[in-house]
């Protein structure tokens, strides 16, 4: 595409979102601070299942400084399902920095965005240009191949060259005003028309300035990422059972899930599609400090995280005498307490069959005492 290409290509595009774009509930403000709770959602995670937690998050912290004043725990709580739990983390970071360092009041600057917790380049842009209207420039998963299609750019994107070459034409491309809506216009674009397989380019109001589509080329443009090597792994997870309470622990920080609760839980050898109940037993005795016996197997959970595919099978256990270490923090939870604390999908996923677990068996209880009664009178 030529420059003198850009004022007709952004008078077409402008047009066609004014027809076609999607009514997302953070495109109704210009609020800084719903937007960038949005485009934290929005990394890694689609729109769909973004919608209801953004909703959520927003009745419970509508404000920045609601956010800032909340426990961690009732943060990752609300964020619990969307994954990637650095980046509630992180909000949560960043709102006590906008309220302690700027009085509550969000930021313009893009370098004064970009030093906030866990907002980069590209954020920092998209706060910048849709509250603000700032012709800051932005490049993501979606803007990232549509760029590449429109200059027939064949090279890795995520190289130096790449990212450089990007960013200048992401910002060539704006206007002097109206770059907000310029930039939601093109992200919708490469959302819903230039998507990564089959694009649909009879539809697209600006593929005559396209060059891969001139060429022919979009399948081969952008450059896709190498595959990764999967790795499988099994881990089992213990329900450590006293009385009418399991055992939680809260994650640390340089684990997985950091800051969210889940029952003890390690790896074990892959090899074998059998459990070594002694190995357990001194795995949970090692980490816990408790000498435990062995109950059955309640679940088998799949699940993947970045390059794991992961099968975690889940067991219950009675506390048999011990102590917990001291190191590690450590809850006795009832069943109907699990609500309360924020756990990972598979560590809820365990807790709800434990709750149910507990329904059924006071139930059952219940209608033993009745049977029992009736027969005496």
């Amino acid at each position: 595409m030529k420059p003198t290409d850009y004022s007709s290509f952004r008078r077409k595009l402008i047009d066609w979102y004014t027809l076609r774009a999607r009514d997302l509930p953070w495109r109704r403000s210009f609020d800084p601070y719903q937007i960038w709770i949005s485009e934290i959602m929005l990394q890694q995670t689609t729109v769909v299942a973004v919608i209801p937690y953004f909703e959520r998050f927003l009745t419970r912290f509508p404000t920045v400084a609601d956010l800032a004043a909340a426990d961690e725990s009732d943060v990752l709580r609300l964020w619990e399902g969307l994954g990637y739990y650095s980046r509630a983390r992180n909000l949560h970071r960043a709102a006590k920095v906008i309220v302690e360092q700027h009085s509550g009041v969000f930021p313009s600057e893009l370098d004064v965005l970009q030093s906030l917790p866990g907002v980069g380049r590209y954020t920092a842009g998209a706060i910048a240009s849709f509250a603000f209207d700032q012709r800051a420039p932005i490049v993501e998963a979606n803007t990232l191949r549509l760029y590449c299609r429109l200059i027939g750019y064949a090279g890795d994107p995520r190289s130096r060259d790449g990212q450089e070459r990007l960013w200048a034409f992401a910002e060539e491309i704006l206007p002097r005003k109206g770059s907000g809506r310029m930039n939601q216009a093109l992200m919708e674009l490469g959302a819903t028309i230039c998507s990564p397989r089959d694009p649909d380019c009879e539809s697209c109001p600006v593929h005559s300035y396209c060059q891969a589509f001139r060429d022919g080329t979009q399948a081969t443009i952008p450059l896709p990422k190498p595959k990764t090597v999967i790795t499988e792994i099994t881990e089992v997870s213990i329900a450590i059972c006293m009385g009418s309470k399991f055992l939680l622990r809260k994650r640390t920080p340089n684990e997985r899930w950091a800051g969210l609760w889940d029952f003890v839980r390690f790896e074990i050898e892959h090899a074998s599609s059998r459990i070594d109940t002694a190995f357990v037993v001194g795995s949970v005795l090692d980490r816990t400090g408790l000498s435990v016996i062995m109950g059955p197997q309640i679940a088998e959970i799949k699940h993947a995280v970045t390059r794991y595919r992961i099968t975690l099978k889940c067991f219950t256990a009675d506390r048999v005498k011990g102590r917990l270490t001291s190191n590690e923090e450590w809850q006795w939870v009832k069943p109907a307490e699990f609500d309360d604390y924020p756990l990972s999908v598979t560590g809820r996923q365990f807790a709800e069959r434990l709750k149910q677990n507990s329904v059924n068996d006071h139930a059952r209880s219940k209608a033993g005492k009745t049977k029992k009664r009736s027969l005496e009178h």
